[in-house]
């Protein structure tokens, strides 16, 4: 990183490439809210293409592509099924609630996937005056289940369960989802009616998500991005960097997926009892326990490495485009005498 630290404490602290600032300054521009920008144009259509949907919407974040799913398939009133440690049910300071008039019904996702049977479950429970649902939602990868990519099969058997509820994907990370497995973001995305993906996450853009699906309900969710003010102008200048994203940076995501299974050893080598395997580690992402996340992370920033928190005793590590191999192994040769 420019300060002379290694930043694990997210794959959004990448900073844009050469070429992204390149093609950046020289972006052709026009008024988006209008739909005359045409490098957003071209990128929604090669994303849209991507995942396998007949259209996709460039919002500036993944939270905001999350809420407009929420606001257009589901119905006030209503439950949506999610893990409980999902993004839009943990990370999103209760948005869905506020703009959807929705409630969660959490269920178990220790292994970053929801069974089928809680879908079911949910389902029969209207018939004892329980809330109706009305989504389910899924992440791909799941974050706090060390950024697990959801088996195919799974998503299949889950949107079979839903007897033909809609469902949302989160897929902030779909494409390390992609690299770690080599099923397409499109197979994964066929599962949905809706997919979302950050361009910002491992993809080094600096800003912006898009969210695909039929294109009657992405017509749609241009009102919708303008109610919750994600209307932009001359957008131009930053979807060129996402273009950049996806034609340049999925690619060598496997470089990160390398780097942070190195990473999982160590840390699983100086705190065996922390619940990290290995083994379980697909993608970017490794989360562990420790009994004090506070001395644990000023530990590693006198030692110039910088770590965060997911929840209460959860440490968490990402690697990225800017941690090289050089970075990688200051921070494992910080593990073993941290506290």
């Amino acid at each position: 990183m420019g300060d002379g630290l290694v930043d694990l404490r997210s794959d959004t602290v990448t900073r844009p490439t050469p070429e992204m600032r390149r093609a950046m300054a020289d972006a052709e521009v026009g008024d988006d809210v209008y739909g005359e920008d045409p490098t957003v144009n071209r990128l929604q259509e090669r994303f849209a293409e991507r995942v396998g949907k007949a259209a996709a919407l460039f919002v500036p974040s993944g939270t905001m592509g999350n809420q407009i799913a929420l606001r257009l398939l589901t119905t006030p009133g209503t439950t949506v099924v999610a893990g409980r440690r999902q993004h839009v049910v943990a990370y999103e300071n209760g948005a869905g609630a506020r703009n959807a008039a929705v409630q969660f019904h959490p269920v178990d996702d220790t292994d970053g996937t929801i069974d089928p049977e809680a879908v079911s479950w949910a389902l029969e429970a209207v018939a004892h005056h329980q809330p109706r649902p009305s989504l389910v939602c899924v992440e791909n990868t799941h974050m706090a289940a060390d950024g697990a990519p959801w088996p195919l099969p799974a998503l299949q058997r889950l949107a079979a369960a839903g007897g033909g509820l809609p469902v949302h994907m989160d897929g902030a990370r779909l494409f390390h989802a992609e690299a770690a497995t080599g099923v397409t973001a499109a197979d994964f995305a066929s599962t949905a009616t809706t997919v979302m993906c950050c361009l910002s996450k491992g993809l080094c853009a600096p800003v912006g998500s898009l969210l695909a699906g039929p294109a009657d309900l992405i017509a749609e969710a241009r009102g919708v991005r303008a109610a919750l003010g994600g209307g932009m102008r001359q957008a131009g200048v930053i979807a060129a960097a996402g273009l950049v994203a996806l034609e340049r940076m999925t690619g060598r995501l496997g470089e990160d997926h390398a780097r942070a299974a190195r990473l999982a050893e160590a840390v699983a080598e100086r705190w065996p009892d922390a619940g990290c395997d290995p083994r379980r580690v697909q993608t970017n992402i490794v989360t562990f326990t420790h009994p004090s996340p506070r001395r644990l992370l000023a530990h590693l920033e006198e030692h110039g490495v910088r770590a965060g928190t997911i929840a209460p005793g959860v440490v968490r590590l990402v690697t990225h485009h800017d941690v090289d191999d050089e970075g990688l192994e200051r921070a494992v040769k910080a593990l073993p005498a941290a506290p």
